[in-house]
């Protein structure tokens, strides 16, 4: 059952799948009505889970669980993977390739390869000040508060 992403409570559990580029409005328009009826129909063992949604930046999707409520199982998360592999097809994008990395440099949100990333760290191109997105947070609370920080405070720091 789809619930505002904000009213879930801090320990929910937290899927993020970043794109490889920013969405178009009319894309936004039909990812929400996809996310939607998903989060809907969403089960576990015939139970309903209750998830919430939000796509930040119109380039991330972030779905949050309530475990306590409902929590998920090896077939319900399969589900949902499948359900963001077509979503990959229907836009043209990469939702499930952990090996890039999203970024600020000045204003602009950049999305390189974990490679070029690296050799921009080696040259000097970033910083351990620049900041990155933490895909790997678990939570909501950890998604509030350690998801955009510095490269410093994150697995990124390995490269300076």
């Amino acid at each position: 059952m789809l619930v505002p992403f904000e009213t879930l409570p801090p320990e929910s559990r937290i899927w993020i799948y970043q794109s490889n580029r920013a969405f178009e409005a009319i894309e936004l328009e039909e990812l929400r009505e996809a996310l939607t009826t998903f989060l809907n129909r969403w089960t576990v063992h015939g139970s309903d889970l209750k998830a919430g949604f939000i796509i930040p930046y119109d380039r991330f999707i972030i779905i949050a669980l309530d475990q306590d409520h409902n929590a998920a199982s090896g077939c319900s998360i399969d589900a949902s993977v499948h359900f963001v592999q077509e979503l990959e097809r229907r836009f043209g994008v990469d939702l499930l390739d952990r090996m890039n990395v999203t970024f600020f440099q000045g204003e602009q949100l950049v999305h390189k390869p974990l490679t070029e990333f690296r050799k921009m760290a080696k040259a000097k191109a970033v910083s351990d000040a620049t900041i990155v997105f933490n895909n790997l947070v678990n939570n909501k609370h950890e998604f509030e508060h350690f998801w955009k920080v510095p490269a410093s405070e994150s697995w990124h720091n390995r490269f300076f």
